[in-house]
Protein backbone atom coordinates (compact mmCIF):
# COMPACT_ATOMS: atom_id res chain seq x y z
CA UNK A 1 0.00 0.00 0.00
CA UNK A 2 2.88 2.38 0.91
CA UNK A 3 4.08 1.83 -2.43
CA UNK A 4 1.23 2.74 -4.19
CA UNK A 5 0.74 5.90 -2.64
CA UNK A 6 4.54 6.75 -2.87
CA UNK A 7 3.94 6.47 -6.22
CA UNK A 8 0.63 8.08 -6.98
CA UNK A 9 2.31 11.15 -5.51
CA UNK A 10 5.65 10.82 -7.83
CA UNK A 11 2.71 10.74 -10.74
CA UNK A 12 0.85 13.36 -8.96
CA UNK A 13 3.61 16.15 -9.11
CA UNK A 14 4.83 15.06 -12.06
CA UNK A 15 1.27 16.13 -13.04
CA UNK A 16 1.72 19.68 -11.53
CA UNK A 17 4.79 19.94 -12.61
CA UNK A 18 3.02 19.74 -16.59
CA UNK A 19 0.25 22.18 -15.07
CA UNK A 20 3.45 24.75 -14.18
CA UNK A 21 5.01 24.92 -17.36
CA UNK A 22 1.50 25.12 -19.37
CA UNK A 23 0.98 28.12 -17.70
CA UNK A 24 4.79 29.30 -18.07
CA UNK A 25 3.90 29.34 -22.34
CA UNK A 26 0.54 30.99 -21.41
CA UNK A 27 1.87 33.28 -19.56
CA UNK A 28 5.47 34.18 -20.94
CA UNK A 29 6.15 32.64 -23.84
CA UNK A 30 3.47 32.86 -27.12
CA UNK A 31 2.93 36.12 -26.10
CA UNK A 32 6.30 37.69 -27.13
CA UNK A 33 6.84 35.51 -30.61
CA UNK A 34 9.99 33.75 -29.40
CA UNK A 35 10.75 29.98 -29.92
CA UNK A 36 12.18 28.58 -26.81
CA UNK A 37 14.41 25.16 -26.58
CA UNK A 38 13.58 22.33 -27.91
CA UNK A 39 10.67 20.27 -30.09
CA UNK A 40 8.73 22.27 -27.88
CA UNK A 41 9.91 25.32 -29.51
CA UNK A 42 9.22 23.96 -32.98
CA UNK A 43 5.83 23.44 -31.91
CA UNK A 44 5.64 27.11 -30.98
CA UNK A 45 6.65 28.13 -34.44
CA UNK A 46 4.11 26.09 -36.38
CA UNK A 47 1.67 27.42 -33.58
CA UNK A 48 3.14 31.33 -34.89
CA UNK A 49 2.71 30.37 -38.37
CA UNK A 50 0.06 28.11 -39.01
CA UNK A 51 -2.04 28.39 -36.13
CA UNK A 52 -2.13 24.72 -35.26
CA UNK A 53 -1.70 24.72 -31.15
CA UNK A 54 1.24 23.77 -29.27
CA UNK A 55 -0.93 21.16 -27.02
CA UNK A 56 -1.70 19.27 -30.06
CA UNK A 57 1.30 19.12 -31.31
CA UNK A 58 3.37 18.53 -28.33
CA UNK A 59 1.19 15.05 -28.03
CA UNK A 60 1.57 14.37 -31.96
CA UNK A 61 6.12 14.77 -31.59
CA UNK A 62 6.00 13.47 -27.83
CA UNK A 63 3.42 10.42 -27.66
CA UNK A 64 5.42 8.41 -30.41
CA UNK A 65 8.47 9.39 -28.31
CA UNK A 66 7.66 8.38 -24.91
CA UNK A 67 6.97 4.58 -26.96
CA UNK A 68 9.58 4.60 -28.55
CA UNK A 69 11.61 5.16 -24.80
CA UNK A 70 9.25 2.62 -23.56
CA UNK A 71 11.34 -0.17 -25.37
CA UNK A 72 14.38 1.31 -25.99
CA UNK A 73 15.31 3.44 -23.43
CA UNK A 74 13.25 2.98 -19.59
CA UNK A 75 10.15 1.63 -18.60
CA UNK A 76 9.79 4.29 -15.94
CA UNK A 77 11.49 6.92 -17.35
CA UNK A 78 8.96 6.68 -20.58
CA UNK A 79 5.65 6.10 -18.36
CA UNK A 80 6.47 9.10 -16.12
CA UNK A 81 7.43 11.20 -19.31
CA UNK A 82 4.44 10.47 -21.21
CA UNK A 83 2.12 11.44 -18.07
CA UNK A 84 4.25 15.08 -18.37
CA UNK A 85 3.53 15.31 -21.59
CA UNK A 86 -0.15 14.28 -22.08
CA UNK A 87 -0.62 16.70 -18.45
CA UNK A 88 1.57 19.56 -20.11
CA UNK A 89 -0.80 19.46 -23.29
CA UNK A 90 -3.85 18.97 -21.72
CA UNK A 91 -3.20 21.99 -19.22
CA UNK A 92 -2.04 24.17 -22.35
CA UNK A 93 -5.14 23.19 -24.03
CA UNK A 94 -7.38 24.23 -21.15
CA UNK A 95 -5.75 27.46 -20.30
CA UNK A 96 -6.88 28.52 -23.49
CA UNK A 97 -10.70 28.72 -22.13
CA UNK A 98 -9.65 30.57 -19.15
CA UNK A 99 -9.43 34.08 -18.21
CA UNK A 100 -5.60 34.37 -17.42
CA UNK A 101 -5.21 37.50 -20.16
CA UNK A 102 -4.53 40.26 -17.28
CA UNK A 103 -1.50 37.77 -15.93
CA UNK A 104 0.40 37.92 -19.02
CA UNK A 105 3.28 39.25 -19.44
CA UNK A 106 3.39 40.89 -22.81
CA UNK A 107 6.50 42.73 -23.13
CA UNK A 108 8.11 45.78 -25.29
CA UNK A 109 10.28 44.35 -28.41
CA UNK A 110 12.95 44.92 -27.27
CA UNK A 111 12.73 43.23 -23.42
CA UNK A 112 13.99 39.49 -23.00
CA UNK A 113 12.52 39.44 -19.77
CA UNK A 114 9.93 37.01 -20.42
CA UNK A 115 12.57 34.62 -21.89
CA UNK A 116 14.67 35.05 -18.53
CA UNK A 117 11.16 34.11 -16.11
CA UNK A 118 10.28 31.81 -18.93
CA UNK A 119 13.91 29.89 -18.71
CA UNK A 120 14.25 29.77 -14.95
CA UNK A 121 10.52 28.17 -14.65
CA UNK A 122 11.37 25.82 -17.43
CA UNK A 123 14.94 24.70 -15.60
CA UNK A 124 13.14 24.17 -12.43
CA UNK A 125 10.67 22.16 -13.34
CA UNK A 126 13.63 20.46 -15.96
CA UNK A 127 15.56 20.04 -12.85
CA UNK A 128 12.80 17.98 -10.75
CA UNK A 129 11.87 16.01 -13.32
CA UNK A 130 15.53 14.74 -14.16
CA UNK A 131 15.56 13.96 -9.99
CA UNK A 132 12.04 11.78 -10.42
CA UNK A 133 13.50 9.89 -13.67
CA UNK A 134 11.72 11.89 -16.00
CA UNK A 135 12.35 14.38 -18.81
CA UNK A 136 9.67 17.02 -20.63
CA UNK A 137 9.67 14.80 -23.31
CA UNK A 138 11.05 16.25 -27.15
CA UNK A 139 14.97 16.41 -27.67
CA UNK A 140 15.05 15.41 -24.03
CA UNK A 141 14.27 11.80 -25.06
CA UNK A 142 16.42 11.79 -28.04
CA UNK A 143 19.58 13.26 -26.19
CA UNK A 144 19.12 10.26 -23.71
CA UNK A 145 18.40 7.69 -26.50
CA UNK A 146 21.96 8.69 -27.97
CA UNK A 147 23.54 9.23 -24.73
CA UNK A 148 22.88 5.35 -24.29
CA UNK A 149 23.64 3.96 -28.01
CA UNK A 150 26.64 6.83 -27.99
CA UNK A 151 28.07 7.22 -24.85
CA UNK A 152 30.86 9.26 -26.36
CA UNK A 153 28.01 11.92 -27.00
CA UNK A 154 28.06 14.70 -23.85
CA UNK A 155 23.89 14.50 -23.26
CA UNK A 156 24.18 18.37 -23.00
CA UNK A 157 26.18 18.94 -25.95
CA UNK A 158 23.37 16.83 -28.15
CA UNK A 159 20.85 18.81 -26.45
CA UNK A 160 23.15 22.02 -27.05
CA UNK A 161 22.82 21.13 -30.83
CA UNK A 162 19.45 20.50 -31.36
CA UNK A 163 18.59 23.40 -29.51
CA UNK A 164 20.90 25.70 -31.48
CA UNK A 165 19.05 24.08 -34.74
CA UNK A 166 15.81 25.78 -33.17
CA UNK A 167 17.45 29.66 -32.47
CA UNK A 168 18.10 29.58 -35.80
CA UNK A 169 14.93 28.61 -37.46
CA UNK A 170 13.27 31.49 -35.37
CA UNK A 171 15.87 33.74 -37.11
CA UNK A 172 13.69 33.26 -40.27
CA UNK A 173 10.11 32.21 -39.02
CA UNK A 174 9.89 35.73 -36.80
CA UNK A 175 11.56 37.74 -39.57
CA UNK A 176 9.62 40.39 -40.90
CA UNK A 177 7.98 40.46 -44.25
CA UNK A 178 7.19 44.12 -46.37
CA UNK A 179 3.93 42.99 -47.83
CA UNK A 180 4.68 45.28 -50.32
CA UNK A 181 8.01 43.99 -51.55
CA UNK A 182 8.18 40.91 -50.39
CA UNK A 183 11.63 41.59 -48.82
CA UNK A 184 12.94 40.10 -45.68
CA UNK A 185 14.56 41.73 -42.75
CA UNK A 186 15.47 38.87 -40.28
CA UNK A 187 14.81 39.80 -36.60
CA UNK A 188 17.66 38.33 -33.87
CA UNK A 189 15.66 39.67 -31.57
CA UNK A 190 13.58 36.24 -31.05
CA UNK A 191 17.36 34.49 -31.57
CA UNK A 192 18.18 35.96 -28.61
CA UNK A 193 15.53 35.38 -26.17
CA UNK A 194 15.81 31.65 -27.77
CA UNK A 195 19.43 31.60 -26.46
CA UNK A 196 18.73 33.47 -23.02
CA UNK A 197 16.12 30.80 -22.28
CA UNK A 198 18.19 27.62 -23.45
CA UNK A 199 20.77 28.89 -21.22
CA UNK A 200 18.88 29.96 -18.02
CA UNK A 201 16.94 26.47 -18.20
CA UNK A 202 19.96 24.64 -18.28
CA UNK A 203 21.51 26.30 -15.69
CA UNK A 204 18.99 26.25 -13.45
CA UNK A 205 18.38 23.08 -14.31
CA UNK A 206 21.79 21.59 -13.83
CA UNK A 207 21.75 22.99 -10.11
CA UNK A 208 18.60 21.51 -9.16
CA UNK A 209 19.73 17.94 -10.51
CA UNK A 210 22.87 18.35 -8.86
CA UNK A 211 21.33 19.21 -5.65
CA UNK A 212 21.46 21.98 -2.57
CA UNK A 213 22.87 19.47 -0.12
CA UNK A 214 26.73 20.83 -1.09
CA UNK A 215 29.49 20.25 1.16
CA UNK A 216 33.30 19.28 1.67
CA UNK A 217 34.90 16.44 1.66
CA UNK A 218 38.46 15.87 3.68
CA UNK A 219 41.00 12.56 2.78
CA UNK A 220 42.56 13.29 5.94
CA UNK A 221 46.85 11.41 6.30
CA UNK A 222 47.50 11.45 9.58
CA UNK A 223 49.46 9.99 12.76
CA UNK A 224 47.07 11.53 15.42
CA UNK A 225 43.77 9.57 13.88
CA UNK A 226 42.22 9.04 17.45
CA UNK A 227 42.98 13.11 18.46
CA UNK A 228 41.95 14.25 14.77
CA UNK A 229 38.81 12.43 14.99
CA UNK A 230 37.39 13.14 18.94
CA UNK A 231 37.97 17.22 17.88
CA UNK A 232 36.03 16.23 14.48
CA UNK A 233 33.03 15.03 16.86
CA UNK A 234 33.50 17.59 20.07
CA UNK A 235 33.88 20.63 17.61
CA UNK A 236 31.81 19.36 14.25
CA UNK A 237 29.42 17.50 15.56
CA UNK A 238 30.81 14.85 13.00
CA UNK A 239 32.46 11.61 12.66
CA UNK A 240 34.98 10.18 10.18
CA UNK A 241 35.59 6.89 8.53
CA UNK A 242 39.31 5.72 9.40
CA UNK A 243 41.35 3.28 6.75
CA UNK A 244 44.63 2.03 7.85
CA UNK A 245 47.32 2.79 4.80
CA UNK A 246 51.21 2.74 4.35
CA UNK A 247 53.36 5.63 2.86
CA UNK A 248 55.27 5.16 -0.19
CA UNK A 249 58.08 6.61 0.75
CA UNK A 250 58.71 5.77 4.35
CA UNK A 251 56.46 2.54 4.29
CA UNK A 252 55.54 3.43 7.75
CA UNK A 253 51.73 2.62 8.94
CA UNK A 254 49.18 5.83 8.70
CA UNK A 255 46.13 6.33 9.39
CA UNK A 256 43.53 7.85 6.60
CA UNK A 257 40.18 9.54 7.94
CA UNK A 258 37.38 10.47 5.47
CA UNK A 259 35.61 13.27 6.78
CA UNK A 260 32.23 14.77 5.12
CA UNK A 261 31.45 18.55 6.57
CA UNK A 262 29.19 21.40 5.94
CA UNK A 263 30.71 23.80 3.98
CA UNK A 264 30.94 26.44 6.67
CA UNK A 265 32.76 23.99 8.81
CA UNK A 266 35.93 24.03 6.31
CA UNK A 267 37.78 26.92 7.95
CA UNK A 268 37.19 25.03 11.57
CA UNK A 269 38.20 21.47 10.18
CA UNK A 270 41.74 23.30 8.82
CA UNK A 271 42.07 24.64 12.25
CA UNK A 272 42.13 21.29 13.41
CA UNK A 273 44.52 20.21 10.99
CA UNK A 274 46.87 22.70 11.50
CA UNK A 275 47.87 21.87 14.93
CA UNK A 276 49.02 18.00 14.51
CA UNK A 277 52.36 17.70 12.85
CA UNK A 278 52.92 14.66 10.43
CA UNK A 279 49.28 15.54 9.07
CA UNK A 280 48.15 16.79 5.82
CA UNK A 281 44.56 16.66 4.31
CA UNK A 282 42.92 17.05 0.98
CA UNK A 283 39.77 18.67 0.60
CA UNK A 284 37.07 18.09 -2.03
CA UNK A 285 33.74 19.77 -3.07
CA UNK A 286 30.64 17.25 -2.28
CA UNK A 287 27.41 18.14 -4.81
CA UNK A 288 25.44 15.90 -2.23
CA UNK A 289 25.35 13.41 -0.04
CA UNK A 290 22.94 10.53 -0.06
CA UNK A 291 22.81 6.97 1.88
CA UNK A 292 20.72 6.00 4.86
CA UNK A 293 22.36 6.78 7.86
CA UNK A 294 20.94 6.49 11.56
CA UNK A 295 20.60 9.70 13.87
CA UNK A 296 23.34 10.05 16.76
CA UNK A 297 22.13 12.18 19.57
Amino acid sequence: MKKIISKAKEYAFVIVLGAVLALDYRLFIVENNFAPAGINGIATMIQYKCGFSIGYMSLIINVPLCVFAFFFIDKKYAAKTLTFCVAYSLFYLLMGAWDIQRFKYVAADTDVFPAVIAGAICGVVSGFLYKASASTGGTDVVSKFLSIKKPQWNFFYVTFVINAAVAVASLFVYADINEKTSEIALNYLPVCKCIAYAFISNFIGNLILRGCKTACKFIVVTTHAEEINDEIITKLKHTSTRIVGYGGYSQQEKSILLCVVNKHQMVDFQSIIKKYDNTFAVAENVNETVGNFKKIK
